[in-house]
C-alpha cells in the first residue's frame, strides 16, 4: 500500500533537531557548552587561544560591573537643568545598550560567559547598589 501523496514523492522527512548550527564558517550553539573556543559578540572573537577567551571574559565581566556602576550611582544631582536631563537621557541610553550587548554575549550559550556576567553584575551590587540601598532606608528612617 503506497501512503505517500501526490505531488510529494521522494521527499524525506526533516531531519531531528541537533543542539548546534553551522552559520556560515562558524558554529553557533543552542545549548549551553564549556570550551574556550567560542565566538562571543563578534565572528571569530576570541579565537581558539585560551589567552584571548580569558580576555573577551575579563571584558565581559568589566561591562557587566560598568552596567551596575551605571544602575546605581548618583553622579548627577537632580535640577530641572536641561544639560542635566540630556546626560541622564544619554547615560541611561548607554546602559541599555550595554546590557542588550551582555544580552547577546549571554546568548553565545558559553557558560564562561554567562558566569561572569552574573558575578560581573553580583560584584556590582555589592560594590555600588548596597550604598544605595543603605542611603535609601536611612533616608526614609
Amino acid at each position: 500500500m503506497d501512503h505517500d501523496m501526490p505531488g510529494m514523492g521522494g521527499m524525506s522527512p526533516p531531519s531531528p533537531p541537533q543542539d548546534h548550527m553551522m552559520m556560515g564558517m562558524g558554529l553557533t550553539h543552542m545549548t549551553f557548552f564549556w570550551s574556550k573556543n567560542a565566538e562571543i559578540l563578534f565572528s571569530g572573537w576570541p579565537g581558539t587561544r585560551t589567552g584571548m577567551y580569558v580576555l573577551a571574559l575579563i571584558i565581559v565581566f568589566v561591562i557587566s560591573l560598568f552596567v551596575e556602576w551605571l544602575s546605581n550611582s548618583n553622579y548627577i544631582k537632580d535640577n530641572m537643568s536641561n544639560y542635566n536631563g540630556l546626560v541622564k537621557t544619554f547615560v541611561h541610553g548607554l546602559k541599555i545598550a550595554l546590557a542588550y550587548l551582555l544580552m547577546l554575549a549571554v546568548m553565545s550559550f558559553n557558560v564562561g560567559v554567562f558566569i561572569v556576567v552574573v558575578a560581573g553584575h553580583t560584584f556590582g551590587y555589592f560594590l555600588f547598589g548596597r550604598r544605595n540601598n543603605s542611603e535609601n532606608n536611612a533616608c526614609q528612617a
